[in-house]
């Protein structure tokens, strides 16, 4: 049964550089800043489109949306289109990798690569378990508690240590936020699988992934390189889910590197 859709939302996103285009997209309840430290990298060499996507950030929503990967997609479709960008190098974290992927698959046209960041083929029943626990720790204890829920399972324990400020802005932003839109959006990547489909995927593909990450298991990194022909991997040690924050210029670096081999001619002979 096809994904009903609300009308595309027109993005806010942060536009700048020169160059092969790369888009960024964030993962659920997040937004372009999660990119923060990964652009002044991407930017000297690539123009880089950072977005917001629907109801997240500066990016509104219509009443009626169900942020199916449909609608999320659709609006994705629609930035290009507005920025004249006839094909791009998509980056995805996340739920922003599963996005990724799917606009890949359904619209590889509009792809010149797919790079999936702390992703997966499919949602899980441990992703799901982490999913419902975030929802229940927020609706029944509260949002203090719900942003060390987050803390403990979106970032690597050494990392959080040496980054306390950052412990303060995250309990500061969940202060204020209204996590309706990724309440929804979690609820529709429960039922996302593109197992079926995966192997059919023909285009240059890398996956990162922390070895560490509490809510996609690594072993996802692994059955993504085995499933999508050529994929390659960057493994990351001691980093948790959310990579471009922990590990920004090692993010950077891979993006950049894989780009810069796509758009590379073949070598005579």
């Amino acid at each position: 049964m096809a994904e009903e859709a609300a009308p595309p939302v027109d993005l806010f996103a942060r536009d700048e550089g020169h160059g092969p285009t790369v888009v960024l997209l964030h993962g659920i309840g997040s937004n372009h800043t999660v990119w923060n430290g990964v652009l002044p990298f991407l930017v000297p060499e690539f123009r880089v489109v950072a977005p917001d996507l629907r109801g997240h950030g500066r990016s509104s929503a219509p009443p009626g949306s169900s942020f199916t990967f449909s609608e999320l997609a659709e609006d994705v479709r629609r930035l290009l289109e507005d920025r004249k960008i006839d094909a791009a190098h998509l980056v995805g974290l996340s739920g922003g990798a599963l996005l990724a992927l799917r606009i890949a698959l359904d619209r590889p046209e509009r792809l010149r690569s797919l790079t999936m960041v702390s992703g997966a083929a499919y949602t899980d029943a441990h992703t799901r378990s982490v999913s419902q626990r975030w929802t229940e720790t927020y609706t029944k204890e509260g949002r203090d508690p719900f942003a060390l829920r987050l803390l403990k399972d979106l970032y690597y324990p050494d990392w959080i240590e040496a980054h306390l400020d950052f412990a303060d802005q995250l309990r500061a932003q969940v202060k204020r936020q209204d996590f309706g839109p990724a309440v929804r959006w979690a609820r529709s990547m429960e039922t996302f699988d593109e197992r079926p489909r995966i192997a059919s995927l023909r285009m240059p593909t890398l996956i990162v992934q922390a070895m560490d990450d509490n809510v996609v298991d690594a072993s996802h990194g692994r059955i993504l390189r085995q499933s999508i022909a050529g994929a390659k991997i960057r493994i990351l040690a001691e980093t948790g889910h959310m990579v471009p924050v922990e590990r920004p210029k090692e993010t950077a670096e891979a993006i950049a590197a894989f780009v810069r081999q796509v758009e590379s001619p073949p070598a005579p002979g």
